[in-house]
């Protein structure tokens, strides 16, 4: 009776917030709350920045309401007790991803949301956060009966040391590594192994997309590393989705090949495998619980088993390492474990806006000729820095003029979008990342800065491109650990078998909203 009472209640919450988003009330609601406020007190807090606050009173001009959060978002929470009502959420939602405001009221069946979590990063209280998944980790941890693994995303390496007092950008790679293995994970394994991986899968999707080999998946190809902005073409462009390469993120490839790949050669019990993931990103919670994330389940003939079982920002992962007295500043270095350990500076610069574009067009380059790509392709130009839109245009033997674009905060991916929708666009790839500056801004990363600045995401670019310079392989398709992979697992760049682990369609949302072009005015 308990149970059911409770489930009654989280039920009608999540009912009550949906209704008054759909009425359009979520804003208004919580804004009139600043009538309680006395009139003598300032409308925020000390900390806010000022340019939300500029005059002390306790209505509207400063007081603006905030986001609506599903109370049961795999991704965020919510916490209407810090809320000052300063607005901030609905200003990068609608400002910088271009989604609240962005559809018609009343909703049709649920509160619009990517998971993207740029509101949780700009929030000056922590009324907004990612959904704490560390419990979760710690109960496999200390469960003697479960292999625990762990991957780390590219961008955590350039940010983590920000949490204990070390400047943006540091690189800690090698300490994260020894972190991980102290709180007692089995092994401790590179997402740059399977965005070496991707490269190579994606690599070939371009080349066949370009040669018509794949009918009813047009040009341009559009990238799927970046599960807000995949969800965000589900709600607002999904006549578009059959340019979405059909390659899934590099953290859920991984995923698939920690219960089938390495379980097979380690004689592990997929079953008894935990997959955790450590990531900059919020929306790699929601993509992990996507239905169809499920490739190791099916390969292994039983459904129930999911590719990641838990997902932690790099902001969790701190907390982890707090929570057990570790000091990351005072570990050694040390290396990833085998198998699935070993990457190239392609794959490093997938945590920088521009980065999976670049990786990919060394590797594309190689196939499509025989040849190793030229010196201006490994240090690609026209697609790295913080321009919300770059262009480029490179002469490849075999094709002639590949013409490349690349975008992030998805304000940006709109015009390219609607570029697109109007014909009038030109490119044959196109780069998509949710998140200012991709991977390093993540909704997950430490709020070093509240909100986040251009210097602190040019500051961890900075250091991946730093890293990807001095790499010993910088090509994708050099990667001798994914050269094995293909030998004694999958054969070949999109084969029955890879097609089936890393390969995925996705669905249209659009029934759920009624889209706009241009924003409703927000108060």
């Amino acid at each position: 009776m308990e149970r059911f009472m409770e489930q009654q209640r989280e039920m009608t919450r999540r009912a009550f917030f949906k209704m008054m988003a759909g009425l359009g009330l979520a804003g208004w609601a919580v804004t009139a709350g600043g009538c309680l406020r006395p009139a003598e007190l300032p409308a925020g807090v000390e900390d806010l920045p000022p340019y939300h606050h500029r005059v002390a009173s306790a209505w509207p001009a400063q007081v603006r309401g905030c986001v609506p959060i599903d109370p049961v978002s795999p991704s965020l929470v919510q916490d209407h007790r810090k809320c000052n009502l300063c607005g901030q959420c609905l200003d990068v939602c609608r400002n910088t991803q271009s989604v609240v405001g962005y559809y018609d009221l009343p909703l049709v069946d649920e509160i619009i949301c990517i998971n993207c979590g740029q509101c949780a990063l700009v929030c000056p209280t922590g009324a907004i956060s990612e959904r704490d998944d560390t419990e979760k980790v710690w109960q496999a941890l200390e469960d003697p009966g479960r292999f625990v693994v762990v991957q780390t995303a590219p961008a955590t390496r350039v940010s983590l040391g920000e949490e204990f007092g070390l400047p943006p950008g540091t690189w800690v790679a090698g300490k994260q590594v020894a972190a991980l293995r102290r709180l007692g994970f089995d092994a401790v394994w590179d997402t740059n192994f399977t965005a070496d991986l991707t490269i190579m899968e994606e690599a070939t999707e371009l080349i066949k997309r370009i040669k018509g080999e794949l009918p009813g998946h047009p040009l341009p190809l559009l990238t799927s590393c970046s599960p807000g902005w995949v969800k965000f073409c589900e709600y607002f462009y999904p006549n578009l989705l059959p340019h979405m390469s059909s390659c899934k993120s590099p953290q859920q490839m991984f995923g698939a090949l920690a219960k089938t790949y390495y379980a097979e050669k380690k004689n592990i019990d997929p079953e008894k495998i935990f997959s955790v993931s450590i990531m900059p990103c919020t929306a790699k919670k929601f993509e992990a619980q996507r239905p169809e994330m499920n490739a190791s389940g099916l390969y292994r003939g039983t459904p129930s088993i999911r590719d990641v079982d838990a997902v932690l920002t790099t902001r969790e992962l701190a907390r982890m390492l707090k929570q057990k007295g570790i000091d990351l500043a005072g570990l050694p270095e040390e290396d990833y474990d085998p198998l699935m350990g070993k990457c190239t500076g392609g794959a490093i610069i997938f945590g920088a806006t521009g980065g999976v574009m670049e990786a990919a067009v060394r590797t594309a380059f190689f196939f499509i000729t025989g040849n190793e790509p030229p010196s201006d392709l490994l240090n690609l130009t026209p697609v790295r820095g913080l321009e919300g839109v770059k262009e480029g245009a490179l002469d490849v033997p075999g094709v002639g003029t590949l013409r490349i674009a690349v975008c992030h905060g998805l304000a940006n991916g709109r015009r390219v979008l609607e570029a697109m929708r109007d014909g009038r666009a030109p490119w044959h790839f196109v780069e998509f990342m949710a998140c200012p500056g991709g991977c390093i801004g993540g909704g997950g990363q430490p709020r070093t800065a509240v909100p986040p600045t251009d210097e602190i995401r040019a500051k961890r670019i900075a250091a991946l491109y730093h890293a990807d310079a001095r790499w010993e392989r910088r090509l994708s398709h050099e990667n001798p650990e994914i050269l094995t992979l293909y030998q004694e697992f999958l054969e070949h760049p999109m084969s029955e078998l890879a097609e089936e682990l890393l390969h995925t369609e996705y669905v249209s949302r659009g029934h759920q909203l009624r889209a706009r072009k241009a924003a409703v005015a927000l108060g």
